[in-house]
């Protein structure tokens, strides 16, 4: 029996949620009041449509506050992870978790033809693998249930 895992696609259809994005040229004060509003700790950097970056509160602490920067004065633009890591919509989900785990990232970017369709957790993806896997588990017990049974005849 082979286990089917859902794509990143899939995942996203389930689970829509609103892109939170700023600009390369907003302020990390502003970047910073938007992800507490929307309770997030990761925003991807957008220039137009095209993902240029991603800022996340470790790029401000490590980039702001421990080198006596101002965030008011900083642009999202200086400080930001340029070097982002993406999925498209077929990556099955054990390939995002593998792919997150490798660079030990928690936000994985879905891009589609050059454009992002969503972005995934690693909060999302386990959760996934660990329904899939629940349900794998009682249908392989089902299974053994049924092989297990005494029906009386001769084999």
């Amino acid at each position: 029996m082979k286990k089917e895992r859902k794509t990143a696609r899939q995942l996203l259809s389930g689970n829509p949620r609103e892109v939170i994005s700023v600009g390369p040229d907003d302020t990390v004060l502003s970047a910073l009041h938007l992800m507490a509003d929307k309770d997030v700790t990761t925003v991807l950097v957008l220039q137009g449509s095209n993902l240029v970056g991603v800022l996340s509160q470790r790029d401000y602490a490590r980039k702001v506050e421990v080198l006596g920067r101002n965030a008011a004065d900083t642009r999202v633009g200086d400080i930001m992870t340029t070097q982002v890591l993406y999925v498209t919509p077929e990556h099955t989900c054990e390939q995002c978790l593998a792919s997150m785990h490798t660079r030990r990232i928690r936000h994985l970017p879905v891009l589609e033809s050059g454009r992002v369709i969503g972005v995934l957790s690693n909060g999302d993806v386990l959760e996934e693998l660990l329904q899939e896997d629940e349900h794998f588990i009682r249908v392989l017990e089902d299974d053994m249930l049924h092989l297990t049974i005494d029906t009386g005849g001769a084999y």
